[in-house]
């Protein structure tokens, strides 16, 4: 596919409009899609995750993308959307033995494509997708013809939590409170648990390190051969699986090494699908073959050239904003592919060309900005940069940048200050606990990983030496011997 083909594909994605047909389908409620997709949140919901920090952000991260793609078909004249690929981890919410699919963990991942263009018929396409009943749909279907009120119609989408216990007691599902009322209360104190599942981890830890160095040797391999700037893994799998990762792009090389010369200089990342993303890196989707792999290599130049175009728009819409970046940052959860991005810039600089704007070139410079297809009015993050929606009217965006410009420039030093903090007292805890490695979760914040560095180092807990840790929010002993540990641990 050439650059032209892309770029084209992108054009036609912004100009199309939902079709009339759709109009009255779409008019089912906020309320009455959180009504059918009960079953489903109580299947996904992240605090059943809680021993499992990786499958609980990724459900996080795809409920957010779900919630904003609902959203966006309520909006009036809203256009047809780009079709989102989300993967979810999905419980077992029945006391049954008939799903031979569910993992050892009790829970089976669910990949599906949203491209349906009315509210209905996406609910019906993520129950559908997940296994999850639909009878309950029967009398949705017919309400869904009629227009809902002003009021009605612009409920926001949200998780629910907590509903009538007779719900429980009726379909037989677990009561979502009251396990994490249990969860809390058996909550360990750090010494006992480290003391109850230290051996374990070693075990754990010492049987992988033959897969451990055949890692870093395929990866130094690798990169030293290709020319790679590095090669990473969107997703937090056991080593054994990123051998086999590894294992299968050197086999690759070997066979047709003229594959993978356009490679040279990119960071390679393996993830749920093949492309290349907003950040640049080329994706290796861990379930495609080699063939698929191979013809992704020979459009490299092609998608180089969109990747251009879209640093070109970047630098146009930082000097109309006064000096302001467009970031973005690679999140947990399904890829954002770059003929995405460029659509997103591209509405966003049109939008800002049909009005013209008075910044002083720099007076915004070192600010920050996030462009969000999914928002409706702008806001500045603690972390000091702002979040901005596509489609923002230019004139109040220029208020909205200028007076919070100050307290954004407060954010990001404060935010700089804070890493530069975090980096210090991670080695410090590094060294002083004599830790193999020591990471966390991007749900932890650099506030939360400090708090838990310092005291850290204050327990000098002997049982933690030539371990594996990593900061999350729950207790865990991973496959490879790793430790997940809270960042609020009790002492």
């Amino acid at each position: 596919m050439s650059v032209h083909s892309l770029l084209r594909y992108t054009i036609r994605l912004e100009r199309k409009h939902v079709a009339t047909h759709l109009v009255q389908r779409r008019a089912l409620s906020g309320a009455d899609a959180v009504n059918a997709l009960r079953p489903f949140y109580f299947a996904v919901h992240p605090d059943f995750f809680g021993q499992y920090p990786r499958e609980r952000e990724v459900n996080e991260n795809s409920l957010k993308r779900l919630n904003g793609y609902l959203e966006n078909l309520q909006k009036p004249g809203s256009r047809l959307l780009q079709p989102m690929k989300l993967t979810f981890y999905v419980r077992d919410t029945k006391d049954s033995d008939t799903q031979p699919e569910l993992l050892t963990s009790g829970f089976r991942s669910v990949s599906f494509t949203l491209h349906t263009n009315d509210v209905l018929s996406t609910v019906m396409n993520v129950l559908k997708s997940c296994s999850l009943p639909v009878e309950h749909m029967k009398g949705l279907e017919a309400r869904a013809e009629t227009p809902k009120g002003p009021a009605e119609a612009g409920v926001p989408f949200y998780r629910p939590i907590k509903w009538d216990k007779s719900y429980y007691t009726f379909t037989g599902f677990r009561d979502p409170e009251q396990e994490l009322q249990q969860a809390r209360r058996v909550e360990p104190t750090l010494s006992l648990w480290l003391r109850n599942n230290e051996p374990e981890a070693t075990k754990k830890h010492n049987a992988s390190l033959p897969r451990r160095e055949e890692l870093s040797r395929l990866k130094k391999e690798l990169c030293q051969q290709f020319d790679l700037a590095d090669i990473r893994w969107q997703r937090s799998w056991g080593v054994a699986h990123r051998c086999c990762q590894l294992q299968s792009l050197s086999r690759l090389s070997q066979q047709n090494p003229e594959a993978l010369i356009n490679l040279q200089g990119h960071t390679v990342v393996f993830a749920d699908q093949s492309g290349m993303n907003a950040s640049g890196h080329v994706i290796l989707g861990t379930m495609d073959v080699h063939h698929q792999w191979t013809k992704l290599f020979q459009q490299l130049p092609s998608y180089r050239s969109l990747q251009q175009q879209t640093e070109w728009l970047k630098e146009r819409i930082s000097l109309l904003l006064g000096g302001t970046q467009v970031v973005h940052m690679e999140r947990l959860g399904p890829v954002q592919p770059i003929a995405e991005h460029y659509s997103t810039l591209s509405t966003f600089h049109k939008n800002l060309m049909s009005r013209r704007l008075r910044l002083h070139p720099r007076s915004l410079q070192g600010l920050t900005m996030l462009l969000e297809n999914d928002r409706s009015n702008p806001s500045l993050h603690e972390m000091g940069h702002f979040i901005i929606p596509t489609n923002c009217n230019p004139p109040k965006l220029q208020v909205f940048l200028q007076s919070h410009a100050p307290e954004a420039r407060q954010r990001t030093k404060r935010k700089n200050q804070l890493q530069v903090e975090e980096e210090a007292v991670m080695k410090q805890c590094l060294q002083s606990l004599s830790l193999r490695s020591l990471s966390k979760e991007p749900s932890v914040s650099s506030s939360q990983m400090i708090l838990c560095c310092k005291r850290l180092v204050e327990q000098r807990s002997p049982l933690m030496q030539g371990l594996h840790i990593c900061v999350s929010h729950f207790y865990s002993v991973m496959q490879d011997g790793d430790l997940c540990l809270p960042w609020d641990w009790k002492s």
